[in-house]
């Protein structure tokens, strides 16, 4: 399994970093070691003193392809998830100063948080809410509408670069709202109205 990242997939965060809206999806990766088990803590690592939270929409393939065309893109997954991804700021900046990879910042153990995955057939995927809250407090409240890149234009650009493979991941990129996690803070998120997970943070 591996797990592909779309960075500044909308305008407003991308410009609340100060980043360029660009022009092709921004890609990145996490390994499966990333991945944070259903009911863990996450735990804050020691490299890091300003670990930010960004809430995702997470596809997952179910059907795998390569150089899969946009208008047979909805064929490749059925389920969709909600996912935080968890970002050592600090490292990430001085990453980009030094024109590296963000690797370090973004893959570490435990900074892919994900929900149980639902039916897409319910949801409308060009028109939906998702939400997290920390503390009950709101700080991202993001729909796919305001997206750069449309999940068809995700799956079709990725996959002319890397064969998807079934159970791959997908995370979408994250809306405006994005901050920083302190120890005991609770993350809550929720796709449209229904709660999909709380995180304690530790």
């Amino acid at each position: 399994m591996k797990i592909i990242c779309i960075g500044r997939n909308y305008s407003e965060h991308a410009k609340e970093l100060g980043n360029e809206v660009p022009e092709d999806p921004v890609i990145f990766m996490k390994p499966d070691t990333a991945v944070l088990k259903k009911g863990s803590d996450f735990y804050i690592p020691e490299f890091s003193d300003d670990v930010h939270y960004e809430l995702e929409v997470v596809l997952k393939i179910s059907k795998g392809g390569k150089y899969i065309q946009k208008e047979a893109a909805s064929k490749h997954y059925e389920e969709i998830g909600l996912g935080i991804d968890f970002t050592a700021r600090d490292i990430q900046s001085k990453l980009k100063n030094k024109g590296l990879p963000w690797e370090l910042a973004k893959g570490f153990d435990g900074s892919a948080v994900l929900s149980d995955f639902v039916s897409k057939e319910n949801y409308d995927l060009q028109n939906l809410n998702f939400s997290l809250a920390k503390n009950q407090e709101l700080v991202q409240n993001g729909n796919t509408k305001d997206m750069i890149f449309s999940f068809d234009d995700i799956i079709s650009f990725a996959s002319q670069y890397f064969t998807l493979r079934v159970g791959d991941l997908i995370f979408t990129g994250t809306p405006q709202g994005v901050g920083k996690v302190m120890e005991n803070d609770f993350m809550e998120a929720y796709l449209e109205n229904q709660k999909m997970f709380g995180l304690k943070i530790q």
